[in-house]
């Protein structure tokens, strides 16, 4: 099991007794944190035809399939395993409706194991730029953002991962090192250094911080 988990014995009772009646009423607790990850995962070649909303209709169809395996070995937190279940339905999704345009081997993710994606750089370069609010700023030319999408391409994937699920994903230090696989601590030095690793990426693209 890894270090970081606290297992939830009340949440495994509750699902074990309650069946699929207990799996509603605690996906719809997850519900918003599950939407913020599929919102900010989600290929943006998709708006228009596949919404975070539909991602989740299908999540929770998967769990459902699938909550007997979680019961046999709930290895980690239900929450945890709820965000897998629904990041290999959006993966599932990118592959249906993208199909070869996709990057297959950088898109991978077992259910056991948190996988990186390329797709989390372009992720955060369209939340950063997305946060533009001045003329000058919502004017920025489509250079600058390849430069930037590149620029956090460069740094370390699992700080990118850690900026993610921190910024974006809103879970906690003790969620991330679970995600992640690794202790608390790493996961809060990991945390630091990669917001200073960002700052030195915005600081190097022209007017970014201004």
């Amino acid at each position: 099991m890894n270090p970081t988990v606290s297992p939830d014995d009340s949440t495994d009772e509750r699902l074990r007794s309650g069946g699929e009646a207990a799996l509603a009423e605690l996906f719809s607790q997850h519900r918003e944190r599950l939407w913020r990850m599929v919102n900010f995962r989600l290929d943006r070649r998709l708006i228009g035809r596949v919404d975070a909303d539909d991602v989740l209709q299908e999540t929770y169809l998967d769990a459902a399939q699938r909550l007997h395996h979680y019961l046999e070995d709930p290895s980690m937190s239900f929450f945890v395993w709820l965000r897998l279940v629904a990041k290999q339905t959006l993966i599932d999704t990118h592959r249906r409706h993208l199909g070869a345009q996709m990057r297959d081997a950088n898109r991978e993710v077992s259910m056991h194991v948190e996988g990186y994606s390329q797709a989390t750089s372009v992720s955060l370069a369209a939340r950063l730029l997305g946060s533009f609010t001045s003329p000058s700023q919502v004017a920025v030319k489509d250079e600058t953002v390849k430069q930037l999408e590149a620029a956090i391409e460069n740094m370390d994937p699992i700080d990118q991962e850690v900026l993610a699920l921190r910024h974006f994903e809103e879970l906690t230090n003790s969620e991330v090192a679970e995600v992640l696989g690794i202790q608390q601590k790493a996961a809060s030095i990991r945390y630091v250094r990669a917001v200073a690793r960002l700052k030195d990426v915005l600081a190097k693209i022209p007017g970014f911080l201004e």
